[in-house]
């Protein structure tokens, strides 16, 4: 129920408790005041939109650019473009954006905005001027792609100076609530999954353990993923402790049934100090083990992204866009059992996803 209808609840009780007159006087003030509440919201109606990308980049950030921006000019607005994050704000790095802007970029990975950290826009003094140079540009709506640190510089900003945000979340992590997947996300499992793929061979041909690192500072999303979808033995993740008995008892027995070839798949976020870490550890208690170690690195943030990451970028973009114009503003757009979800800002930074037990045991199950 919105504010008008809650005082109208109010005023309608209040009236019948009085005269007539009394009555018809107060419904005629009520009615000058609706009017002007609804002149004062038609007047912040967005109308021009700039749409940046923040954080790690994420492979199906062009894609989201190119539905932003192109839902944006269907529907009459103008769209812009902010170079490198929150910086471009700040530098007055904005640029105005029509359907060519973004033609052949939705196969694309990276990010045609570019993506940068800026220390500037923590500060008070710096979001202050990143607001005036919008406001010289007459943007009054703002579409951020990126992770949590990304979304609470928006929710700040908003605060501040009432600019509506719309987040959507672009990292390969999968580290925010409120949506089944993150954009870029299966494209980096998928990378993963085709190196481990390869590893794989050349580990069976060798008898060998090989510990493979991937991305996942605070979320083994793509350790467990990955992990599971290529056989892995053991799977280590900052959400779930195993010790280091469980590990070496775990190989110990795989090697009295001459298991020798065995897959770990360590994010670099892990407690143990990722890949190299573990490597040092079993060694010291396996000093017959043939170890290895892959880091596959940087490689998970690039390439064409999937045929996933392609659809559910373009639809929360478009969605972006809806939000914007119906006043739903500073929530995320998620996609949760296939079905929108728009989630405040200041919850998908908050909260977390959790890794449930079932995921556990079917590792423990799988690899024996």
């Amino acid at each position: 129920m919105n504010l008008g209808m809650v005082v109208y609840d109010h005023f309608r009780t209040f009236a019948t408790s009085i005269s007539y007159d009394l009555s018809l006087k107060l419904i005629r003030k009520f009615l000058s005041i609706k009017i002007s509440l609804f002149v004062m919201s038609s007047s912040k109606k967005v109308t021009k939109i700039g749409v940046l990308t923040s954080g790690g980049d994420a492979p199906g950030m062009n894609a989201a650019i190119r539905a932003i921006v192109r839902t944006g000019i269907y529907y009459g607005m103008e769209m812009y473009g902010v170079m490198r994050g929150y910086s471009g704000m700040v530098e007055n790095d904005i640029i105005k954006m029509d359907s060519r802007s973004v033609s052949n970029i939705i196969q694309r990975g990276g990010t045609i905005l570019k993506t940068a950290r800026c220390l500037e826009f923590l500060e008070p003094e710096g979001r202050k001027i990143a607001y005036d140079n919008l406001v010289k540009k007459g943007i009054n709506g703002l579409v951020v792609i990126g992770g949590d640190g990304s979304f609470n510089g928006a929710q700040k900003f908003s605060n501040e100076f009432d600019i509506p945000c719309i987040g959507l979340p672009g990292t390969i992590d999968k580290d925010i609530a409120g949506t089944d997947f993150t954009i870029g996300f299966d494209t980096a499992v998928n990378t993963a999954v085709q190196a481990i793929d390869k590893i794989r061979d050349t580990m069976d041909a060798h008898d060998r353990l090989f510990i493979v690192e991937v991305m996942g500072r605070d979320a083994g999303y793509i350790a467990l993923h990955s992990g599971i979808a290529t056989g892995a033995e053991n799977i280590l993740i900052p959400e779930r402790k195993t010790t280091l008995d469980q590990l070496i008892s775990n190989l110990l027995e795989k090697e009295k049934r001459k298991k020798l070839v065995n897959l770990i798949v360590v994010t670099e976020g892990d407690e143990y100090g990722g890949a190299n870490g573990v490597s040092k550890i079993i060694q010291d208690n396996l000093p017959n083990a043939d170890i290895r170690i892959c880091i596959l690195g940087h490689i998970q943030r690039g390439g064409a992204p999937t045929c996933i990451d392609r659809y559910i970028a373009s639809r929360m973009g478009y969605h972006a866009i809806e939000c914007l114009m119906n006043g739903t503003h500073n929530v995320m757009v998620g996609i949760v059992n296939n079905k929108m979800q728009y989630t405040p800002l200041d919850s998908a930074v908050k909260a977390k996803q959790q890794i449930s037990d079932e995921w556990m045991k079917i590792i423990k199950v799988l690899s024996t």
